[in-house]
């Protein structure tokens, strides 16, 4: 997206009042905001002025890119990694204590550095909500679950996490992602330790709900539908291969740029036709998770068009020079914008700044510190908040559907990301950057 038009600032509105409606409504209208039809039309409603603008300015094609190139592709993956995911049934058997929920959380995580963090937390959130049955307490588990299997986990691969693709997409190596293997580790390890820590806390709340005799005793794993797993493998095989921006033969612009969605799209048809349909009811399978996220996610990509090319106008008068400011700017961003063009903005910066000193090792045509700041905190902070990555409101959504109560988004915020989060990626900061 180039940043060629002076944007006004009354087109910031919408977006401000996007994540307003997200933040609020199911406070204060609960009955209303409930049904993913409203869902929609507050996201088309919100839209309008921003497609009109732009409309009437000839620069139409700013919104076309940001919902062909940026929304399709997201949407289409995350249908493509939920609906494949949905068939698959993973059953544990075993009494929900403190090491097993670290323990799945803990596979969740690293699972999403080669399924992507959408993939590994749809693929595992189910399984964690039915062993979770009998707990009382239970909504810190999801929580976690979110920040290390849906956000910090992806880190390790390009496929982990979009922004990490589009970095991938501008020269750095396949390779390369494994470097920040330390900070993965750090990162996990910690939350994995609070978390069981406090889960032992919680516990000792629930002792005779947790020994319910009903469970098996034994820790047995038993899985369902494992075709889907080769659905998955032709998901990876697409992300990984089939794109435009690497390839000869597809050309971008053209029907044949959206080959990948069209692959992905072919592995749902496929896992919906050859999964049996009692390992999708046994799964609790709703369409719901999805369309909520396409519902809202089309209207914030939407109204980001004009803050995204604000940002890019005004991003030198930011100041940003220092590895510390682009880990802590492109984090705050990446906690309520879209990670993937935040990212992108902010590698387009570090572009434009060039290699600060002498001998400064380049990865991807900018300073690898400033590369290493804007990859780990893109995944990380997109735990901050529910809309910080797609995967956080999918698995907030089915947690809701299997009748846990989850905080709104300010509760979120104040009670779990700011609190325990927060202070962990400023350790981070500190000992990588």
């Amino acid at each position: 997206m180039e940043a060629l038009l002076n944007v006004p600032s009354f087109l910031l509105i919408p977006f401000i009042l996007m994540l307003l409606a997200i933040a609020v409504m199911p406070m204060v209208a609960e009955k209303f905001w409930e049904p993913n039809k409203n869902k929609l039309i507050v996201s088309a409603l919100l839209s309008v002025p921003v497609i009109v603008w732009f409309a009437a300015m000839g620069e139409f094609g700013h919104v076309s890119e940001a919902v062909l190139h940026d929304y399709v592709p997201f949407i289409v993956l995350l249908l493509g990694l939920f609906v494949i995911t949905g068939g698959i049934l993973i059953e544990i058997h075993s009494h929900p204590t403190p090491l097993v929920n670290t323990a799945i959380i803990g596979v969740a995580a690293l699972l999403a550095s080669f399924l992507g963090t959408t993939g590994a937390a749809m693929l595992l959130i189910r399984p964690l909500l039915k062993i979770n049955e009998p707990r009382k307490h239970k909504v810190h588990t999801i929580l976690f679950f979110i920040a290390s299997a849906a956000n910090c986990g992806g880190l390790l691969t390009p496929l982990g996490d979009p922004p990490l693709f589009m970095m991938f997409l501008r020269g750095a190596e396949f390779t390369w992602f494994m470097g920040l293997l330390p900070e993965w580790l750090f990162t996990n390890v910690t939350l994995l330790v609070i978390y069981y820590l406090y889960d032992r806390s919680q516990i000792k709340k629930e002792l005779e709900d947790v020994k319910n005799p009903d469970m098996k005793k034994s820790n047995k794993i038993k899985v369902s539908g494992g075709l889907n797993f080769l659905f998955l493998l032709g998901v990876v095989f697409a992300v990984a291969h089939l794109n435009p921006a690497n390839s000869d033969f597809l050309k971008p612009g053209s029907i044949s740029s959206f080959v990948r969605e069209y692959f992905i799209i072919f592995m749902v048809i496929l896992s919906l036709i050859l999964t049996k349909k009692d390992v999708r009811e046994r799964n609790k399978y709703s369409w719901d998770p999805i369309i909520e996220v396409g519902y809202l996610f089309i209207g914030i990509f939407i109204t980001m068009v004009p803050c995204l090319i604000y940002l890019k106008n005004n991003a030198h008068a930011i100041g940003v020079s220092e590895s510390y400011q682009f880990y802590y700017i492109s984090g705050l961003l990446s906690s309520f914008l879209d990670n993937t063009p935040t990212a992108v903005t902010f590698h387009s910066l570090a572009l434009g700044l060039g290699a600060k000193s002498v001998g400064a090792t380049l990865v991807a045509g900018i300073p690898e510190i400033y590369l290493k700041s804007i990859c780990i905190a893109s995944v990380f902070f997109g735990s901050m908040t529910y809309i910080g990555n797609g995967p956080n409101f999918m698995v907030k959504s089915i947690a809701e559907g299997a009748g846990i109560k989850m905080p709104n988004f300010f509760a979120y915020m104040f009670k779990f990301s700011l609190i325990v989060l927060l202070p962990v990626y400023i350790i981070v900061q500190l000992l990588f950057l």
